[in-house]
């Protein structure tokens, strides 16, 4: 097989693989969030740059319709083009070979896959256009013709212009965008031979490309007191004293998500070619040609600390960080899926001079295993095959739905369907101003679920409001009736009605909507008409 064919075969395999799970899995608390972001358009958000919207809304605008797989759509197609750019640049760094192990390794490690690569995240944009601008700096830093004499001086080129950019596009996915230049300026500032690249005339031009980039998140910052950036660096500054346990914590969580087999070998490789570049400069040195036309492998430590710069920071930082406070599992994923070109780089090395059979067997031993694992925990979640009971259960099933806390992603379809079948639910639905709800997560499954059916606008009566702060004014809706939607896990605290009964005149319940799973009732969703908001649901910020 030739390696067009292996990438190929890798691309397409993956992205059906990744299709069935968009199709199957119920949509996430965080990407029915998102697709409100796409029902209320802005220059930018509270929780993240714009690009999020844009990739949630793709497939519910191209086809019309609003479910799993339709907002999940764009993360399908770009996280293809993230998987072949980080092949192209794998490949032009050290070796075809290398490139086609880290498409591999990348294509198996499970928070990848999903993360990045099926949920509808702002990890998707920010990691497509990282891979990019990997591939640009590749190409700007060591072009075809350095390869053969690699001690001739390095000129700048227009493609710090367009790396420039590129970077700034990934901003506008998610603020770790920031973290990768840095990463870059930190290359180019610590090899003496690239240090010209920060005073050439391209990179100020790159500059204002870069500015022009990250605008709307300036401009709707400036406009909004920048609440985006106090929130997210409120959430990385360290609180309280350090616990080396949530360290070794977060550590070996760091290593579940990526799958022991992966993930044990990305930071060994990342740690030890991070030594060996400290400890000594090494001189450029190659492989010998295996005979089957690899090129061989250019191992020159330039090319390993690129990747050093826009990885470890990642790496490193948001795994100390687990010390001080608990970490999303995504916060330093992007470190690691550079890291996947060293680690592509050494299978290459231990396939050509060590261990050819072994390498074969851990990469096809962690793909069966790990697609076993994702398929069965899929067969769960949408069928209940652990739950007890239920009509697809194993062995009678082991766990009761309300100690479950996968029933918390549910079928928006069935919620949609509750409404449509029902008058009573039908026509206060269209007969109310708008929809809230006590939490901001249920709100964007709420919000998926009622979309089709109606144009009512959704919104949280919370202290955690997130994006609804800005998406309406407090006193809009004064004078106007509503529906306060919840589910079981909130509708017996009665602190929440008493809470809106200070807001309105009247709260009625009118329905209930069971929602099912292996034919069993693993939730419900209580319907309250609230009749005249009285006054402003009070906002901590936003439109006050």
């Amino acid at each position: 097989m030739t390696n067009d064919q292996k990438v190929a075969t890798l691309l397409i395999g993956g992205l059906i693989f990744r299709i069935i799970i968009a199709i199957l899995l119920y949509p996430g608390f965080d990407e029915a969030y998102y697709f409100l972001y796409t029902l209320n358009l802005d220059l930018s958000y509270f929780d993240h740059p714009p690009l999020v919207a844009l990739i949630t809304g793709f497939g519910c605008w191209l086809t019309g319709e609003v479910s799993q797989f339709t907002i999940r759509l764009g993360t399908l197609i770009l996280h293809t083009g993230s998987l072949f750019l980080l092949y192209l640049t794998g490949a032009k760094i050290f070796s075809p070979s290398a490139g086609i192990f880290a498409l591999a390794i990348a294509s198996l490690v499970p928070i990848f896959q999903i993360g990045f690569g099926v949920l509808t995240l702002p990890d998707s944009p920010l990691i497509f256009f990282w891979t990019a601008s990997l591939y640009c700096a590749s190409w700007e830093f060591f072009p075809n013709k350095q390869e053969k004499d690699p001690h001739k001086k390095y000129q700048p080129s227009y493609r710090l212009a367009i790396l420039s950019l590129l970077v700034g596009l990934a901003c506008l996915g998610k603020y770790h965008g920031f973290i990768l230049g840095v990463g870059l300026i930190g290359f180019c500032l610590t090899r003496s031979r690239y240090r010209s690249a920060l005073y050439s005339p391209w990179t100020l031009l790159g500059l204002g490309l870069f500015c022009l980039a990250i605008s709307p998140i300036l401009i709707w910052n400036s406009q909004h007191e920048w609440v985006s950036f106090r929130f997210q660096s409120r959430r990385g500054i360290p609180s309280g004293g350090y616990n080396f346990l949530d360290l070794f914590v977060t550590f070996l969580s760091g290593i579940g998500y990526l799958f022991p087999t992966l993930g044990l070998p990305l930071w060994w490789v990342s740690l030890k070619t991070f030594f060996r570049n400290m400890s000594a400069k090494l001189p450029r040195s190659k492989f010998k040609g295996t005979g089957n036309g690899e090129r061989g492998i250019v191992t020159g430590s330039d090319r390993e600390i690129l990747i050093l710069w826009v990885s470890l920071p990642l790496i490193l930082g948001f795994t100390w960080l687990g010390g001080y406070k608990q970490i999303l599992p995504t916060w330093a994923t992007p470190g690691f899926w550079g890291a996947t070109l060293l680690l592509g780089q050494a299978a290459t090395a231990w396939k050509i001079i060590a261990h050819p059979r072994w390498v074969r067997r851990w990469l096809w031993g962690t793909g069966i295993t790990l697609s076993s694992l994702l398929l069965f925990a899929l067969l769960h979640v949408t069928t209940g095959t652990l739950q007890k009971p239920s009509q697809y259960a194993l062995f009678g099933g082991f766990v009761p739905p309300e100690d479950d806390p996968s029933i918390q992603i549910f079928d928006v379809q069935q919620l949609r369907q509750g409404f449509a079948t029902s008058s009573v639910l039908r026509s206060a639905l269209q007969n109310s101003s708008f929809v809230f709800t006590n939490r901001y997560y249920l709100a964007g499954q709420i919000g998926m679920a009622l979309a089709p059916l109606a144009s009512t606008p959704i919104t949280t009566f919370d202290r955690d409001l997130r994006g609804f702060a800005f998406w309406s004014k407090p006193d809009e809706w004064i004078g106007k009736d509503a529906l306060y939607v919840t589910n079981n896990l909130f509708v017996q605290e009665q602190k929440f009605l008493d809470r809106y009964n200070l807001y309105f005149q009247s709260i009625e319940k009118i329905g209930t909507v069971p929602i099912k799973r292996g034919g069993a009732i693993i939730d419900t969703f209580h319907i309250y008409q609230a009749k005249n908001l009285l006054k402003p649901y009070p906002r901590p910020y936003g439109n006050k």
